[in-house]
């Protein structure tokens, strides 16, 4: 072997000896998965030729390819994930990791990954190694999927987001971090509605409100009908999210605040705030909004 073709192997193979890529015994995680060391090796594996370039060697999110990523890949380390389908603040199943490495996160360099049933599950089980704190202790529990309740708002659509921008407007105060998309007198109006009048307006009404977050950095809530929406699409999808809340993120799980059929209706209504998104319609909304006396 000439010495081009050492010095080309030579960082291949010092990556391949890194600690953490020979794991010799299996490890128990929470909810009481116990998994082997040749499946921990093959999703460190897979993780060195998927993940590493964003995520880092240490699942830190400081890859060599994270400089200025907004937002920056995700941090393992801290055990937190965002967009599971359990209560924000538990243990995400490995289904929503599946989810997530599968079909990507729109709007962000987390693509989606077409990598065999085996090595999705490897380096699902890997990636928990980056929080021992979290994952290995098997008397720790996961979180339980948030359950869907009926919707009465099917073939019944547009009632439910005539309804669902009250909600979001009046009981769930969604445009303390989201944009607002109401007039003011619609605003006025509800508050009376629901006892708690309306004396001013923020300023900022119609803006999102960058929020703080458990990642080390600030969080920037969608503007509905500008920003795509990270992990929902449909109305379904919406309900769900919105139910579960995104950990860490200041987003919480609204499943059991507002009724459910709140739930339903606020769903309807962002889905169609998301179904403007560049269209005239969304020029011809805030033309009205930032044109008011």
């Amino acid at each position: 072997m000439n010495l081009k073709k050492i010095s080309y192997l030579l960082p291949l193979l010092l990556l391949a000896c890194e600690e953490g890529g020979h794991f010799r015994e299996s490890k128990t995680f929470a909810g009481g998965k116990v998994v082997t060391a040749d499946t921990l090796n093959l999703g460190y594996t897979t993780y060195q030729e998927y993940c590493v370039q964003c995520h880092g060697v240490k699942g830190d999110g400081a890859g060599v390819s994270s400089k200025g990523m907004f937002p920056p890949p995700r941090n393992f380390t801290l055990g937190l994930y965002k967009f599971g389908t359990v209560p924000s603040g538990d243990l995400p199943r490995d289904e929503d990791f599946y989810r997530i490495i599968r079909h990507g996160l729109n709007g962000t360099a987390m693509l989606k990954w077409d990598i065999s049933d085996k090595r999705l599950d490897a380096v699902t089980q890997y990636i928990k190694t980056f929080a021992p704190a979290a994952w290995e202790d098997p008397s720790k529990t996961l979180g339980e999927p948030t359950a869907f309740s009926p919707n009465p708002y099917e073939g019944k659509e547009a009632e439910g987001i005539a309804y669902g921008k009250e909600v979001y407007h009046a009981v769930a105060n969604c445009q303390s971090c989201h944009s607002g998309y109401a007039t003011k007198a619609e605003l006025t109006q509800w508050g009376k509605k629901y006892n708690s009048p309306v004396t001013e307006f923020e300023p900022n009404l119609y803006q999102v409100k960058l929020q703080d977050s458990d990642y080390g950095y600030k969080a920037l809530p969608p503007d509905f009908t500008w920003h795509p929406v990270r992990s929902a699409y449909k109305v379904d999808e919406l309900y769900l999210r919105i139910g579960s809340g995104i950990n860490g993120s200041g987003m919480p799980a609204w499943k059991g605040v507002l009724e459910d059929d709140q739930l339903w209706a606020v769903s309807y209504y962002v889905k169609s705030l998301i179904d403007i998104r560049n269209t005239p319609d969304r020029e011809v909304l805030f033309s009205q909004l930032n044109n008011q006396k």
